[in-house]
């Protein structure tokens, strides 16, 4: 899950533009977390925590839209 999450933060500066190197800045400043991340974060709170998968997912599809 941990990788998932940074995974998909480190790959957000290339997720509408792509890139075909494998020479690029890995930590680049632009990274931020996406609609991706926030659906990962919802999945591991229940799972770690007993909630209801759908409202897990309601609930922090609302708190960052």
């Amino acid at each position: 899950m941990l990788g998932a999450i940074a995974g998909d933060v480190l790959g957000s500066v290339y997720e509408f533009d792509p890139i075909k190197t494998k020479d690029f800045e890995l930590l680049d400043p632009e990274c931020f977390f996406t609609d991706d991340t926030v659906m990962s974060v919802a999945v591991a709170d229940s799972l770690m925590n007993g909630v209801d998968y759908v409202e897990s997912l309601q609930t922090w599809a609302r708190k960052y839209p």
